[in-house]
């Protein structure tokens, strides 16, 4: 582990040497404390103004000697064109915005209005002659920043981190002055957002405004380390290091070595900014069974001495497309296929919205997914704290890293917008610093620039921009409905699913979401009623049952090329029940023994699929077929079909989600009949190849070995009791099927399937 317990303390003493707290106004209330109203966590217990996310923000580039800067800060909410205010509404806890409980205001912004931030701070004598930084770990959306009345910059970008040298504005009295003022567009302007809007609903949650991460200053020397960036080549067996220097010179130097535990295992030395190799003799490799990280120091040389020094860490590994033995692509982890499996995780919480009450809040979400059986999340349309990627390496979790949506949307079977050139502009510059700011972290093996639509501009060119900037890593082009043919996957979305899209020679194939299987709990929802799910149940067993359902349909889809699936979702969000756990965290609705049970059998190797009766998805099939009510026994071997029709399937209407109509039926039932050959009747797992819009019940030879009632939106996998193996043999059968629609669209095509290798 490197949780680098020495910078918590120095954070704790730091953030209490800090800690001069200008005088509020007369007008502002006296003292602190979260408004009520929602849920909340059981860790926003632990929030209090002298504690306020005293971690160490960085663990990426780690420097012992900081100050933490959250806490309690004056505010005022002010038309936006107006000056700074002569007079300051109260207090507000800092890193929560605005809106959220445990900030302590949880009022709206809005466009219309500036958030401003005061609060005052002293310079340890300790770090004279030093450069002092300002940190900015995020702050949505637009910030201007003053020291001591002078205006030291700006930044617009509500998800990268942003700094000053602030050395300049410091005056000689012991206490500085610091005022930032935010203004945040949310849904009104063009900028990337992520879900909030200002009128909350469905899918779209609670507006957030300003300072949503830490705030922190750092002393370093005039001449500094400003990055490092990590690379590993598993092939070389080496990391290739840059490291990027602040007032350096000709002549100066960079000094790293790699630490197995306290083991020097590597050493490199090399110009600023030259790329450096750290050989590394029989690498351990990170991966989720098995997070090893290497420690890694560095220091900046000047005249034979060290001037500067920072402390970081790596994982060996890598993420790429390669072909499996049956010559599938796949999504290859340090060369071999892994199956990715874990869930859409939104990363919101009911007392601090973007912002966890604690880490140790941030922490749980990824232990309980690791105990949940899970080796991924797809962290969407969020950046989160450093501290989330963090945790994901030390406890291995795999990461796709979502850029934040913006601008307007566009359907599933429309074209990509045509963005302003600013709108073009800001997302790329974000986007750019998003990727600088994470690309270190070894649990991130894949970029999503766009989602289901949201913001989707120029696909290919934002696709070759995200592999030149970053070429270590796999790009999704988009998940859900707007594939563009690039990148290294396609994604496509069914609920409640599971479903895939037909194997690509180049491409590996993923489900980017599924599931949404809702349970709200009371006392644990946003709200009492109007809570909403893909699928609704009633009972923690009910609601495992049908998750372990899905999990067996979605087995098979492995073998036949599915890299990876995404459930929906961590937890439930505001008025969506759709989660693992619910909104504050308090219950995993799910038995979580029987769920690890199921999700780890996803990383067995694949089952042979063998096709006993095609479906006509690929290739028509042909089947006897009536819309008349045949009368009894019209399912049993015997039964004479020769005044039925002939016809190849699926059966349907055009436009039906995810069929293949071949001959149209539009009454409302539909029988249908087909005689098939088996060589032998060994079975080892049963399943139904089925689509069916909507009710359907299938016999074979007979025997009713299935009764699906809804709709499906895609084919899938239905398993078979083990009954149904007795109802098989060797020689000729027969398949019938009965399908009873009722509105909307409709399609049925159905076919056996048995895989090898899963019992």
């Amino acid at each position: 582990m490197h949780d680098f317990p020495h910078l918590v303390r120095n954070a704790a003493v730091l953030a209490v040497l800090g800690w001069t707290l200008a005088t509020v106004t007369a007008a502002a209330e006296p003292g602190w404390s979260p408004i009520e109203g929602n849920i909340v966590t059981r860790w926003a217990k632990d929030v209090s103004p002298d504690n306020a996310w005293p971690e160490y923000p960085r663990p990426m580039l780690v420097r012992d000697d900081w100050q933490n800067l959250n806490g309690l800060w004056q505010y005022a909410i002010c038309p936006r064109d107006a000056a700074r205010p002569e007079q300051f509404e109260g207090e507000i806890l800092v890193p929560f915005c605005a809106e959220s409980a445990l900030s302590g205001v949880k009022r709206p912004v809005g466009a219309d209005n500036r958030l401003w931030y005061r609060r005052t701070f002293t310079v340890p004598e300790a770090w004279s002659g030093r450069r002092v930084l300002l940190h900015f770990d995020a702050a949505d959306w637009e910030a201007e920043v003053w020291v001591n009345g002078t205006s030291i910059g700006s930044h617009r970008g509500g998800y990268d981190p942003f700094s000053f040298d602030v050395t300049d504005a410091l005056r000689e009295s012991p206490e500085q002055e610091v005022v930032v003022a935010v203004w945040d567009p949310t849904d009104q302007g063009t900028q990337p957002r992520g879900k909030q809007v200002n009128q909350p609903r469905g899918i779209w949650y609670t507006a957030v405004t300003g300072i949503w991460q830490t705030v922190w200053l750092e002393p370093v020397p005039d001449a500094s380390i400003a990055r490092v960036t990590t690379v590993p080549d598993l092939e070389a067996g080496a990391m290739r290091l840059t490291v990027g220097g602040r007032g350096t010179r000709a002549g100066d130097a960079i000094r790293a070595e790699a630490l197995d535990g306290d083991r020097v295992v590597a050493t490199a030395t090399g110009p600023v900014g030259a790329t450096l190799d750290l050989a590394i003799e029989d690498p351990k490799l990170w991966s989720p069974d098995s997070p090893f990280l290497y420690d890694l120091r560095v220091a900046l040389v000047r005249g034979g001495s060290a001037v500067d020094e920072v402390k970081s860490y790596f994982g060996m590994r890598e993420i790429a497309l390669g072909k499996d033995d049956a010559g599938l692509t796949r999504m290859m982890l340090n060369g071999e296929f892994l199956f990715q499996y874990g869930p859409l995780d939104q990363g919101w919480w009911p007392d601090g919205l973007y912002t966890p009450a604690t880490d140790a809040a941030l922490r749980y979400d990824v232990e309980e997914l690791k105990r949940l059986g899970c080796n991924m999340l797809r962290k969407h349309v969020k950046v989160e704290h450093r501290r989330l990627y963090y945790w994901c390496d030390t406890l291995g979790l795999l990461v796709w890293q979502d850029m934040p949506n913006g601008d307007r949307h566009i359907r599933g079977n429309e074209p990509d917008l045509v963005r302003t050139p600013e709108s073009a502009a800001q997302f790329e510059l974000e986007l750019r610093r998003v990727i600088d700011a994470l690309r270190n972290h070894p649990s991130i093996v894949m970029w999503v620039p766009f989602n289901e639509g949201w913001g989707q501009y120029d696909t290919p060119r934002i696709v070759d921009l995200v592999k030149a900037h970053d070429p270590t890593r796999l790009v999704n082009n988009a998940s859900g409905w707007t594939d563009r043919g690039v990148g290294d996957v396609h994604d496509v979305h069914r609920y409640p699913g599971p479903a895939m899209p037909a194997p690509e020679a180049d491409r590996a194939i993923v489900l980017g979401e599924f599931g949404g299987l809702g349970l709200p709990i009371r006392g644990h929802t946003w709200q009492d009623e109007k809570n909403w799910g893909y699928r609704s149940y009633e009972t923690r067993e009910a609601l495992t049952s049908a998750y372990l359902d899905l999990l067996a349909r979605l087995e098979p889809m492995i073998a036949r090329g599915l890299s990876a699936a995404v459930y929906t979702q961590t937890s439930d969000v505001e008025i969506e029940v759709n989660g693992l756990m619910t909104y504050d965290r308090a219950v995993t609705k799910m038995d979580a023994e029987r769920v690890f049970q199921a999700n780890r059998r996803l990383y067995l190797p694949p089952p042979l699929v063998r096709t006993l009766v095609p479906t006509s998805e690929r290739a028509a099939q042909t089947w006897r077929y009536t819309t008349s009510d045949p009368g009894k026994g019209w399912q049993k071997e015997d039964f004479d079909d020769s005044a039925w029709q002939t016809g190849p399937g699926g059966f349907g209407t055009k436009g039906t989600p995810g069929s293949v109509v071949r001959t149209e039926w539009n009454t409302s039932d539909l029988w249908l009949r087909r005689s098939f050959e088996l060589d032998d009747g060994a079975f080892t797992s049963l399943y139904l190849e089925i689509h069916h819009d909507e009710d359907a019940e299938v016999f074979l030879n007979g025997r009713p070995v299935a009764k699906l009632t809804g709709h499906t939106t895609a084919y899938g996998l239905v398993p078979l009791e083990p009954g149904a193996r007795a109802a098989l043999r060797a020689g000729p059968n027969v398949l019938t099927v009965h399908c009873r629609q009722t509105s909307g669209g409709q399609y049925i095509d159905v076919g056996l399937v048995d895989l090898v290798g899963r019992e």
